[in-house]
């Protein structure tokens, strides 16, 4: 019999985000990203400047954490999971822990979406989220081995998720996805009557 065997796995990490400390308040932390939209000015200018659907904090408020308590203890427990995960993927991080860099809030819009793209310069990308309505986009991820398969068959529709081109994923609120930056994801089309809001953040290995 042939061996057959995995190689070159891209792993993806997805739990509860109070799986490791259930003090970060779901309601508080929906109600700041909202108040903070509201009287985020710099940001709301930036994306409408910049075509952006809806809003992100991204551009305009880099200190989260620093201004909003919420935020700090959102980062305490990301903390944890970030590390469960660095663990899971064996990196030898020489001493050195994986820090947060940056941490932004996303509102989607019905009809919004955001294009594939990876997060360069970081380690460990990924999102909480806190309103999924029925139709709000999922996140899909983009096989990286895409610019490599020349003239390869495509898939059948029912061949295993770990052989897809594109593989789609939809958290329930409440739940944290992470992955290694360089993988290529997109944000599916909101087609729902509601918003979708998230928590997005990177990690970076520190000093």
């Amino acid at each position: 019999m042939p061996n057959i065997s995995s190689l070159f796995v891209t792993r993806l990490y997805h739990a509860h985000l109070s799986e490791f400390d259930p003090k970060v308040s779901q309601d508080e932390l929906y109600d700041s990203c909202y108040s903070i939209a509201e009287d985020d000015e710099a940001g709301q200018e930036w994306c409408e400047a910049e075509g952006y659907p809806g809003y992100t904090s991204y551009a305009s408020l880099t200190d989260l954490p620093w201004r909003f308590p919420i935020f700090k203890d959102l980062v305490d427990s990301l903390d944890k999971h970030v590390a469960a995960f660095a663990e899971d993927l064996e990196f030898n991080l020489d001493g050195r822990e994986l820090v947060m860099e940056d941490i932004w809030i996303n509102i989607l819009p019905p009809g919004g979406y955001h294009s594939a793209h990876i997060h360069p310069h970081s380690v460990i990308s990924g999102t909480t989220y806190l309103a999924l309505p029925e139709g709000a986009g999922a996140l899909r991820y983009e096989d990286p081995r895409h610019a490599m398969m020349m003239a390869a068959p495509p898939r059948r529709k029912d061949a295993r998720e770990e052989l897809q081109n594109f593989i789609t994923k939809r958290p329930s609120e409440g739940d944290v996805l992470l992955w290694e930056s360089w993988l290529r994801h997109e944000v599916m089309q909101n087609t729902g009557d509601e918003e979708r809001l998230s928590v997005s953040f990177n990690y970076k290995w520190g000093e």
